[in-house]
């Protein structure tokens, strides 16, 4: 059977799966649970310096955006770093740790930018037993107003100072938590680097709004009549996540850099595509809210099968392995040609990739007697919006033509794609039957 456990930067863990700091990893007793129900590791909720006290709002922290089966896709969170005071934290860090030697913990930690202030907080944190820290340049709410989070985040000199200062004064390895909420992540990230970051994590909470409270008119979730802005987090944001993650994994300046993932990651296979592009290991936040810290284990088996189905002993055979096929649109190759095949066996006609290639594509797709649904080669451009339309999973495809040549005046196959109809590789072709 593959192995999945894990080693990040020298932090061992038996299997990749970590809880990224969030509400679920506030508190002893939630980080107990979790590791009881398999979770390889926790990054603890972000910890702050003891000044100003920190005061949640005790109204509605989350808004929601729901699928058409109200599935949760994504939450916005208002919710500020840890109200709770830091010697009890520290108190339950080291109890914890010390009860769960195998688990990796790291320690979120988000103060004032000024030396003093991160020197003060590490000391106290050094005999917790800890793996580590995680710098929170990332959360877009609350506390960027204060000038932390975010605010710090999306400047690169403070990302390049800070992290320094923590080398400067730990021994811990040093994660930073970068933010989406910027134009190139690949600027912060190597900033981290020039700091001496260990590894960044990736992505933090995007700036939102959620929505609308169109009788009160006040964003959701709203507060005595008011709302404001939070971190957008949940599948939704996977894409966005998967291309950051890249974008780090394949610049030159910061390949070789370990990453951990955030971002949407709910299946075994949400992992698997983080750790193809790059990543060391995934966090999780929003899956574990949704259905409860045993979704880890389905996670664990998932992985676990596809790695013994590919013959990867280690997560290390996984990781990075898409990242030279990740590629920029010049360099995608234009004599590649497919067209849309339809089912019929599995077709249960009801129109939607006609009227969807017909009213907002390239009237490629033709509807004969008893509602059946074709497809005119000589316009399909391949453009794959029917495949996504169809509610039917694989009913349509997407084939490859043979090599040939296109007349550059017409745009119409000639040579090997003028025999298009009765090539191997069509399958509505009789030399296919």
């Amino acid at each position: 059977m593959a192995n999945l456990a894990s080693n990040f930067i020298g932090i061992k863990s038996p299997n990749p799966f970590w809880l990224a700091s969030a509400p679920p990893t506030d508190k002893e007793v939630n980080v107990r649970r979790a590791f009881e129900a398999g979770w390889g590791g926790v990054v603890w909720k972000t910890l702050g310096s003891e000044g100003p006290p920190v005061v949640n709002v005790n109204g509605p922290r989350y808004g929601a955006i729901w699928g058409a089966d109200r599935r949760l896709l994504g939450l916005n969170n208002i919710e500020l770093i840890t109200d709770r005071p830091l010697e009890v934290n520290l108190r339950e860090i080291k109890s914890v740790k010390r009860d769960y030697p195998d688990r990796a913990l790291i320690i979120s930690l988000m103060v004032p930018c000024d030396e003093d202030s991160w020197k003060d907080i590490l000391s106290r944190i050094e005999d917790t037993g800890a793996d580590g820290v995680e710098l929170n340049f990332g959360c877009p709410h609350g506390m960027a107003e204060r000038g932390m989070g975010s605010a710090v985040g999306q400047v690169p000199e403070y990302i390049e100072m800070v992290t320094r200062w923590v080398k400067k004064h730990s021994r811990m390895p040093c994660i930073v938590k970068l933010t989406p909420n910027i134009t190139d992540v690949r600027k912060p990230a190597e900033a981290a680097k020039r700091g001496g970051a260990d590894a960044v994590s990736l992505i933090n909470t995007i700036n939102s709004i959620t929505s609308v409270d169109l009788d009160d008119f006040a964003p959701e979730p709203t507060i005595d009549g008011k709302g404001t802005h939070g971190g957008y987090c949940g599948p939704a944001v996977k894409p966005i996540a998967l291309n950051m993650v890249a974008e780090i994994a394949r610049n030159p300046v910061t390949a070789g850099l370990p990453i951990s993932g955030i971002g949407g990651v709910t299946t075994w296979r949400d992992a698997a595509e983080f750790m193809a592009l790059g990543a060391g290991n995934v966090q999780v936040c929003t899956a574990a809210m949704t259905y409860g810290f045993k979704v880890v284990q389905e996670m664990i088996s998932g992985l676990s099968d596809y790695m013994d189905r590919k013959g990867f002993t280690s997560t290390a055979d996984l990781v990075g392995r898409a990242v030279p096929n990740v590629t920029d649109w010049q360099f995608l190759n234009l004599n590649y040609v497919t067209k849309a095949h339809i089912d019929q066996d599995a077709c249960i006609k009801c129109g939607r990739c006609y009227i969807a290639c017909e009213d907002t594509s390239h009237q490629a797709i033709e509807m004969g007697p008893g509602r059946t649904f074709t497809v005119k080669d000589e316009e399909c451009v391949a453009c794959n919006l029917c495949v996504n339309v169809c509610p039917v999973e694989n009913c349509i495809t997407m084939v490859e033509m043979p090599k040939g040549k296109v007349d550059p005046r017409t745009g119409v196959p000639v040579g090997d794609y003028a025999n298009w109809t009765m090539h191997p590789n069509n399958p509505s072709s009789q030399a296919a039957e």
